[in-house]
């Protein structure tokens, strides 16, 4: 029966082709945005692990999260250095990471934060940050910078940055007077730490002292080993990530700091934040699942069609299998075979078309979207979604194959 279905198919080549390259075509969205949806919440949950808290200004989590984490927006407000220290001194907590942000460096962001950094921040499955070259800094003038910055903007260690105020890709205040040297590239991440130029706290301290309404009336040596650079104090900064010593402390914690007296603060869990963001993208995500299904629902009614209009044509075939024995089921089975034959050959071509496309531009999506995608597409929801378009297209067949069954009863090879 195989062996006949293709041959018919074969015969019928043209608008089998056309019909096939359509569900090709259908299958390949599919296939690519629901791969594109796994990795990416992937990516999302992947960019930090391991932090109990995130502490910021009064607002709301989501906001925190996005502009410490993601470096999406501004902070509404920063936290006192002395606000830091009372905070990280208290009992229980194991390590802590400071952020400040606000500056940036060709569209890039800047993140100031202390050697604390590279030795507790993890990502992904508690992975933590590796130095592709090169070491962290060691003087307040120095930078590492994320493996997308030294990319797109061919820096290497050694080379010189200057920064500029703001987070916008073009500054009309930039810090001349102290440049920065680059000591170290990370390695590629996936997460918006390649993205992210890390330097000092003091140098960020450094390149803001003695500015009063936009001009800078007083300014410190470039020189690295000028004592004055590694005594600067921060005086404020943005974020702060917290380690506790047992997870059974975070909620008293967290109280302690949302009800802190001197500033209001807001203490959140990064998890529980991730959660509630991507519950907000997930509109974004299940529009995309819609379309795309639309999309491979108008194929399979395309496939169903043309098996439908061909059965005028194959009116003398389906009467000679009737007349050399064949019984009126075989013709059932036979389209039924075809449907099914051509929308799995549709789902390999489909599932090959999106390796190839992302085999492609791999690179491309993780310089210009840190996200990384893996070659092969492997989520569940793959096999779900193919699995389903064999049993709906198996559905949809059976109407041509029914109507062929019903004038098959009565088919002779006479018939015109």
């Amino acid at each position: 029966m195989f062996e006949v279905a293709l041959s018919s198919l074969w015969s019928r080549r043209g608008s089998v082709m056309l019909t096939l390259a359509s569900l090709t075509i259908s299958m390949a969205i599919v296939i690519g945005v629901e791969h594109v949806r796994a990795q990416a919440e992937n990516s999302f949950v992947r960019t930090v692990s391991g932090v109990d808290l995130l502490v910021g200004a009064r607002t709301s989590q989501v906001n925190l999260l996005l502009y410490s984490v993601f470096r999406i927006g501004n902070a509404t407000n920063n936290i006192r250095w002395q606000s830091y220290e009372n905070i990280t001194a208290r009992q229980g907590i194991s390590w802590s990471i400071p952020f400040s942000l606000g500056d940036s460096h060709r569209g890039y962001r800047v993140l100031g934060t202390n050697t604390d950094y590279f030795e507790y921040f993890r990502y992904g499955d508690e992975q933590p940050l590796r130095l592709a070259t090169g070491a962290p800094f060691e003087n307040p003038l120095q930078a590492v910078l994320g493996s997308e910055v030294a990319t797109a903007l061919v820096y290497s260690v050694g080379d010189e940055i200057v920064l500029s105020h703001g987070i916008g890709n073009t500054s009309f205040v930039n810090h001349e007077n102290l440049p920065f040297t680059v000591s170290g590239i990370l390695a590629p991440t996936g997460t918006p730490v390649d993205r992210t130029i890390h330097v000092t706290l003091q140098g960020v301290e450094a390149i803001h002292l003695g500015w009063q309404n936009g001009v800078q009336v007083a300014a410190l040596s470039p020189d690295a080993d000028d004592p004055r650079l590694a005594a600067l104090q921060p005086t404020q900064i943005t974020a702060i990530l917290l380690g506790l010593d047992t997870p059974m402390a975070v909620f008293g914690l967290q109280r302690a700091i949302n009800n802190y007296p001197s500033e209001p603060l807001t203490a959140i869990l990064p998890a529980v934040a991730l959660g509630e963001l991507w519950q907000i993208i997930g509109t974004l995500e299940n529009l995309l699942q819609v379309i795309s299904l639309l999309v491979l629902t108008a194929s399979l009614l395309g496939l169903s069609t043309m098996l439908l209009s061909s059965l005028r044509e194959r009116r003398r075939e389906l009467a000679l299998y009737r007349a050399i024995g064949a019984h009126p089921s075989f013709i059932v089975w036979l389209i039924e075979l075809e449907g099914i034959a051509m929308v799995a050959t549709a789902s390999l071509l489909g599932y090959f078309v999106v390796v190839l496309g992302f085999s492609l531009t791999q690179d491309w999506l993780s310089e210009s979207y840190a996200l990384v995608v893996d070659i092969w597409p492997s989520s569940t929801g793959i096999w779900i979604y193919i699995a389903g378009a064999l049993l709906a297209s198996a559905l949809l067949t059976l109407i041509p194959a029914l109507i062929a069954y019903s004038r098959s009863l009565g088919h002779s090879l006479l018939s015109s």
